[in-house]
């Protein structure tokens, strides 16, 4: 019996080490040399090559490096029955809140603007967007959703979140479901998505939903890249509708160098780091599910394939 390893664009080093320091007797196996394909029965994946785990007869369980899953379904060819578990790691939140936190807060305070005054050498106070004057509305209220809006309320913010079934958030407006949608997008002055990536909320973040928005409200995509219709971003932000985005998810990652996002003056680019994943907290989830897996005990964290999380 094996684990493999199978992440073609991840470093794996310090994850490798950090389940050899956990169980120095843990055989890993790192794709693509993995040896006999009959032993492995547990894969450890990122954006896997679409139809390889099909090769894995006896493969049991598919577990993903992150909380999302939608990198292993996008495969058409899953090996059928085969359970599906991701990572829950407490310092996600907390992460995911200061990326968001200081996009927010960089847009309001207008920094981007200060920095292109810093190359021209002007000076020019500006008064900034107050958080009394500002309504957030969080795309998303999981675990991540409802601590960054759990935290913008403590800087002063207005928030409301809209999710496809009823969240019960302290200070938080909560709209669900597709009926309410038009209703929250046309009281948010910043969007920030952070939705899962399922069929239902792919390309969601359209010309459809930026014209639901008050006229100048700003982006923040932290979810995934195929949430967002990238002509239509860059439609918007022509038209003067939307005054501008930050991204760090991408349709394609790295982001090509020949991409019209690199040098749109009002778009901030990120590589994909708002909350990354810390492999001193969660291999020891990852081997304790490789250990439930062998002795037939359930498993921890597993997905609900139909949802998509």
């Amino acid at each position: 019996m094996a684990l493999l390893v199978i992440a073609p664009d991840l470093e794996m080093t310090p994850f490798v080490e950090q389940l050899h320091t956990l169980d120095p007797e843990l055989e890993i196996r790192i794709w693509p040399e993995f040896g006999n394909a009959d032993d492995i029965e547990f894969a450890l994946t990122w954006y896997h090559p679409p139809g390889e785990l099909k090769k894995f007869i006896n493969l049991k369980c598919i577990a993903s490096f992150g909380a999302g899953v939608d990198h292993i379904l996008r495969d058409p060819n899953l090996p059928p029955g085969v359970l599906l578990t991701r990572v829950v790691e407490s310092s996600m939140p907390q992460f995911m809140s200061e990326y968001v936190i200081l996009a927010v807060l960089n847009y309001c305070r207008q920094f981007d603007i200060y920095k292109e005054d810093k190359i021209n050498k002007q000076w020019q106070p500006r008064i900034p967007l107050l958080a009394r004057d500002i309504r957030i509305g969080i795309m998303g209220l999981g675990q991540l959703g409802a601590d960054a809006a759990t935290k913008l309320i403590q800087l002063g913010f207005e928030v409301i979140g809209w999710s496809r079934t009823p969240k019960t958030i302290s200070g938080v407006l909560s709209f669900a479901g597709d009926d309410a949608l038009a209703n929250f997008l046309s009281q948010a002055n910043i969007l920030i998505c952070l939705l899962p990536l399922t069929s239902a909320t792919k390309g969601i973040l359209n010309r459809n939903t930026f014209e639901k928005l008050p006229a100048g409200a700003y982006l923040i995509n932290v979810a995934r890249g195929e949430h967002l219709i990238e002509k239509d971003l860059l439609d918007a932000l022509k038209s003067g509708y939307l005054s501008g985005a930050c991204l760090d998810v991408f349709n394609v990652e790295p982001l090509p160098e020949d991409h019209p996002f690199w040098n749109h003056p009002n778009i901030m680019i990120t590589p994909h780091i708002s909350s990354l994943t810390d492999p001193k907290a969660v291999m020891p989830q990852i081997l304790e599910n490789y250990h439930r897996m062998k002795s037939g005990k359930p498993l921890l964290h597993v997905v609900d394939v139909e949802r998509g999380y």
